[in-house]
């Protein structure tokens, strides 16, 4: 039973941490990121892309391998969905860049304020007073 209860305070200790409720959350938003990134693409990018490039939809972009398969469907090669993950991919990944380069901006000048910050220097009496025992003491 100790075990047990020393087990139970170790998985108690290590999720109240800040790094795992971090990590939780984290993963949380990023989930609903995705969908909000998914749905840019799939319902604004792409189309305006294909737009651009000739009125061709992406989701069509499509390769048959072979006309009719034992199913009755053919078997196909949808290059074009592939295309639409890397879009989504590209972009998930440059806004996690702009974010992360903000928060490191935001994180390197807040230290370089700390660092800048230089004790006041002492009045002029205490000054003399601690180079007259710094004198005593080499004596």
């Amino acid at each position: 039973m100790a075990k047990k209860s020393k087990f139970v305070e170790e998985f108690k200790t290590f999720i109240s941490r800040g790094n795992v409720i971090d990590l939780a959350v984290g993963v949380i938003i990023g989930g609903a990121f995705s969908k909000i990134v998914t749905s840019f693409v799939n319902d604004v990018v792409m189309p305006l892309l294909g737009l651009i490039i000739g009125g061709i939809s992406f989701v069509d972009l499509k390769l048959v391998l072979k006309k009719v398969t034992a199913t009755g469907e053919p078997l196909v090669l949808s290059y074009g969905l592939f295309l639409q993950a890397v879009v989504d991919f590209l972009l998930i990944a440059f806004v996690l860049f702009i974010v992360i380069k903000g928060i490191n901006s935001f994180r390197f000048k807040k230290e370089e304020e700390v660092v800048e910050e230089a004790p006041p220097a002492p009045p002029q009496d205490i000054a003399l007073l601690t180079e007259i025992r710094d004198l005593l003491k080499k004596e």
